[in-house]
């Protein structure tokens, strides 16, 4: 994520299985419809903006189709990126830090009295909210969380990314300072039913800026999982879930062993990930470049899309080098463009 154009990252969250869509550029707010969307006249899963490669109403234009996203940034370098949280399969508690005055104890930590013995001397943010509902929890406070991807917003508040458990609840979002759902006071949850700001992306007011420590979303820890379901965050009935990870399949069965294309890109991902035992002398680079090639040609035979091996690759390269994302991207992206100019019809080991 670091360095690089808005259409690098933007490529980079794609790879990921993250949908994307333009913001307003020095803005974070969505880009506007177009001027048929703005009437209305339609629903939101009517438009016909969509099938066309139109960005009109916001997050629901979200996708991870790399050539719609080249063409949209190609045309407004400048857009800044706004993520989907629910289809992504994300959760991101977005801590205030706005000056606003403290409200009544009922409304610090919904659902949770706050004695009146307790000193809330201090007490100004999101920040000191969240820290407070950690410590009653006896739990981490998440905004000191540095195995996941936290971000300082312009406005001074902080956005901790997480990943919904596979095959859990769905979560929906929620603003921080309503009195029927939210987490904490001024801490916001983003899932279902809003967007994020992604890092790197400037506005008028500064830039989003990664913390030190991960730069993945980790996996939304237990305690907030149930503090998300008390607090009424959880989707009841059909919808649409979160787009599973992507995984290679590995043949199974007498004497198949790792054969075939798939066997072939697992191998060579392991080999990848094997890397991350020692910071050097793996030989990081061929390996990850071989495991591009390789994937590039099997997309190019339609074994793979082309955001499902970036993310199969960029996973298991962020998992072996996390402190060079860029560098990882560029690998994936070299080595993937050659292999799709040989496509691989695999008929047995490669």
């Amino acid at each position: 994520m670091g360095g690089g154009t808005a259409l690098d990252v933007v490529c980079w969250m794609a790879g990921r299985g993250y949908p994307v869509h333009p913001l307003v550029p020095g803005a974070k707010t969505p880009a506007p419809n177009c001027p048929a969307c703005r009437t209305g006249g339609h629903t939101t899963p009517e438009c016909p903006c969509h099938a066309e490669g139109g960005w009109c109403h916001g997050f629901h234009a979200a996708t991870t189709d790399l050539p719609t996203l080249r063409k949209w940034w190609t045309a407004v370098p400048d857009f800044g990126i706004g993520v989907s949280c629910g289809p992504a399969g994300l959760v991101v508690i977005d801590v205030d830090a706005h000056e606003v005055p403290l409200p009544a104890r009922a409304r610090l930590l919904p659902g949770i009295p706050v004695d009146d013995r307790v000193d809330l001397t201090g007490l100004r943010s999101g920040f000191d909210s969240l820290a407070l509902l950690a410590a009653y929890r006896s739990r981490p406070n998440p905004c000191e969380d540095t195995s996941t991807l936290r971000v300082r917003t312009p406005s001074g508040g902080m956005h901790i990314w997480y990943r919904a458990p596979r095959g859990g609840p769905r979560f929906r979002s929620s603003n921080g300072s309503s009195t029927k759902v939210a987490l904490a006071w001024q801490v916001d949850v983003r899932a279902f039913g809003g967007y994020i700001v992604a890092p790197t992306t400037r506005t008028d007011a500064g830039v989003y800026a990664p913390l030190p420590g991960g730069r993945a979303p980790a996996v939304l820890p237990m305690w907030l999982i149930a503090e998300l379901a008390r607090t009424g965050h959880v989707l009841e009935g059909p919808g649409e879930g979160p787009h599973p990870p992507v995984t290679v399949p590995r043949p199974r069965g007498p004497g198949t062993g790792r054969r075939g294309g798939e066997g072939a890109l697992a191998r060579l991902l392991d080999a990848v990930r094997a890397c991350g035992v020692s910071p050097s002398g793996t030989a990081f680079s061929e390996k990850l470049n071989r495991a591009a090639f390789t994937a590039g040609g099997l997309a190019a035979a339609g074994h793979f899309t082309e955001s499902e091996a970036h993310r199969l690759l960029l996973e298991a390269a962020d998992h072996a080098r996390p402190h060079q994302p860029r560098r990882n991207s560029l690998i994936v992206e070299a080595g993937f463009r050659a292999g799709t100019k040989r496509p691989i019809h695999p008929k047995g080991r490669l």
